[in-house]
């Protein structure tokens, strides 16, 4: 309808594409300063700023703009002090202002759980603390008053990160043993989306048959394992963040494998939330993500790609420490034979099953790398 305002695109955007979506993004990339003007398609100059920008967000790099990168860079425009930063239940603001103010309210001793960018439960709680600390109405959102305020106050001097501190001791505090606790398995894609396919192997397909085998190892410990879709679903990462965070699950794993146009490509790769942005990142998350790296590279010959830390959504919104798997290349024939082999998955899952159990063993009880076995696990 013409004159209705766009209110963000719905699919996806690469080169050659026009219209109001591409338009729009262009126009946000221009105000980011990351494009000059002049353009009214999606070309390789497009492209190319938002490879910068995906890279600088920790988003896949890939030059495309679909809802993820959208939201980033709608995200970006935002700084401290543009606008009413308040708690919506039904629909979290999300932007730069709100990573700013979640990590000057960290600087000044202020509990955040998390400096993700979205103003949460936890947000508007250190909002409203410091509001009173500060004599100012303590209504949990940010106004003028509290922008001064913010403004006006000096850090405290802390040791170390106080949400990196916050988060060991919540693991500490569970406990070494796996019963009782709740763990997500995400098996990636799903439905009519197979991801990568190579050597007769298809992403999704593998996904899920590694869910199904470490929700079973899971279970025998006296974890309560939920895994994020069906056979054949295919939910969006937001709604399996969203379904993560409903379980009030202590750990999340998402379960991927990687493709190339590259034959040569091949390895293993974890992710863990985090960028430099505000200093950004899971503390938690990022040690998940070394345990389950270093264990499956002990146990398989997949080369090891090492840990990154990125911005998905998967990473970003679930509340507990969460962590993505690329275990190996479809399109590698080195890689596609392992993945073929159901005995090779079952070390793959053994080997996350006790990187999960390692993240809650404290030193003196911790096995090296490679050593612990599924039966030895503390139930």
């Amino acid at each position: 309808m013409a004159g209705t305002p766009f209110s963000g695109p719905h699919g996806v955007y690469r080169i050659g594409d026009t219209g109001e979506a591409v338009a729009e993004i262009i126009g946000k990339l221009q105000r980011l300063g990351l494009l000059a003007g002049g353009h009214d398609v999606y070309d390789e100059a497009t492209a190319h700023a938002v490879r910068g920008f995906q890279q600088q967000r920790g988003l896949m790099i890939d030059g495309i703009v679909g809802p993820q990168t959208y939201r980033a860079i709608d995200d970006a425009r935002w700084r401290l002090g543009d606008r009413l930063l308040t708690y919506v239940v039904s629909h979290p603001l999300t932007g730069d202002d709100v990573l700013a103010l979640q990590a000057k309210l960290q600087e000044l001793g202020f509990a955040v759980a998390r400096i993700d960018g979205i103003f949460g439960p936890d947000t508007q709680r250190a909002v409203t603390e410091f509001q009173r600390n500060m004599g100012l109405p303590a209504d949990g959102t940010c106004g003028p008053s509290t922008f001064k305020a913010l403004q006006r106050i000096k850090p405290m001097a802390t040791g170390g990160r106080p949400d990196a501190l916050r988060a060991s001791e919540q693991v500490r505090a569970a406990g070494p043993r796996l019963s009782g606790k709740t763990v997500v398995i995400d098996p990636g894609h799903g439905g009519f989306d197979y991801g990568w396919e190579g050597f007769g192997l298809r992403e999704s397909d593998i996904a899920y048959d590694l869910a199904a085998r470490i929700e079973g190892r899971l279970g025998a410990t006296g974890v309560r394992a939920y895994l994020s879709r069906g056979r054949d679903q295919g939910p969006d990462e937001l709604a399996r963040a969203a379904f993560a965070n409903e379980t009030d699950a202590n750990l999340c794993v998402s379960l991927h494998t990687d493709g190339s146009m590259n034959p040569e490509a091949q390895g293993v790769a974890t992710y863990f939330y985090g960028n430099d942005l505000h200093g950004a990142s899971s503390s938690v998350g990022e040690q998940f993500a070394g345990l389950v790296q270093r264990e499956i590279v002990a146990r398989t010959d997949l080369l090891n790609c090492r840990t990154h830390a990125k911005t998905w959504d998967l990473l970003r919104r679930t509340k507990m420490p969460a962590v993505r798997l690329e275990i190996g290349y479809v399109t590698n024939p080195h890689d596609s034979a392992r993945l073929a082999d159901p005995a090779f998955r079952d070390v793959v899952a053994e080997a996350i099953v006790v990187a999960i159990q390692r993240v809650y063993l404290p030193p003196d009880q911790d096995a090296a790398t490679g050593m612990l076995r599924f039966g030895q696990l503390t139930v």
